[in-house]
């Protein structure tokens, strides 16, 4: 079911995190990231979600919005002062500058905004919830790392339908990923999201049961 590197070390604790226990999850466009993240949810894991993080960090009155504001015009706004991201995406589409910019400015901010989530964890382990958790060097602040994982025509086929989205932007955002070996590499755990949900579930329950022996331990340890 649930495929463990066995073979490797226990992974290293990163120096610069916190004692809270992070499992970082990941997986490509369609590969079942979110069914596996609402999972551990309703095991009553707290989840760190980074898609949420990042609207949270440009909401109205906050300092990404501010800044953004500041540095496009209030054209960028809607009628009720909030972010329009059409207009934003518009901003920075085919314009590598603008769009650097905005990274150097979110990126800290949706960093900050996770730690500080990590740290308000109270359940035995937390899931770091990324869709680019490869790609952005964010396994760093994990303790282990799991891919949802599929073959890439499954992601295709499933991200189509439900998106709605054309098969040339889905394939475009696949190739902007990381490949699938690249993401399998950086695993410490898989799950294979190539058939049922009900087999999703269950290795979930399996990782969850695993992590809760193991880290609700070295919490104890540690209090």
């Amino acid at each position: 079911m649930v495929a463990t590197k066995t073979a490797q070390a226990e992974p290293k604790r990163p120096s610069n995190k916190s004692d809270k226990v992070v499992i970082g999850l990941t997986g490509g466009i369609g590969s079942g990231k979110s069914a596996a993240t609402n999972k551990f949810a309703a095991l009553g894991i707290d989840i760190i979600d980074a898609d949420e993080v990042a609207r949270e960090v440009v909401t109205l009155g906050s300092e990404g919005l501010t800044k953004i504001t500041e540095h496009f015009g209030h054209a960028i706004l809607l009628e009720d002062g909030t972010l329009n991201r059409a207009a934003l995406r518009e901003c920075v589409f085919n314009n590598s500058e603008e769009k650097q910019w905005l990274n150097q400015l979110l990126h800290p901010l949706i960093r900050k905004t996770m730690l500080q989530q990590i740290a308000d964890s109270t359940s035995h382990y937390c899931i770091l919830s990324v869709p680019l958790l490869v790609e952005g060097n964010l396994s760093e602040l994990c303790d282990r790392v799991i891919v949802v994982d599929c073959p890439e025509s499954m992601q295709l086929e499933r991200a189509m339908q439900r998106d709605g989205s054309t098969k040339q932007l889905i394939e475009s955002i696949m190739a902007s990923q990381a490949t699938r070996k690249e993401r399998l590499s950086a695993a410490d755990d898989v799950i294979d999201n190539s058939k049922t949900i009900e087999f999703l579930n269950k290795q979930v329950i399996a990782l969850h049961n695993e992590y809760s022996r193991k880290y609700s331990a070295n919490n104890e340890n540690s209090s």
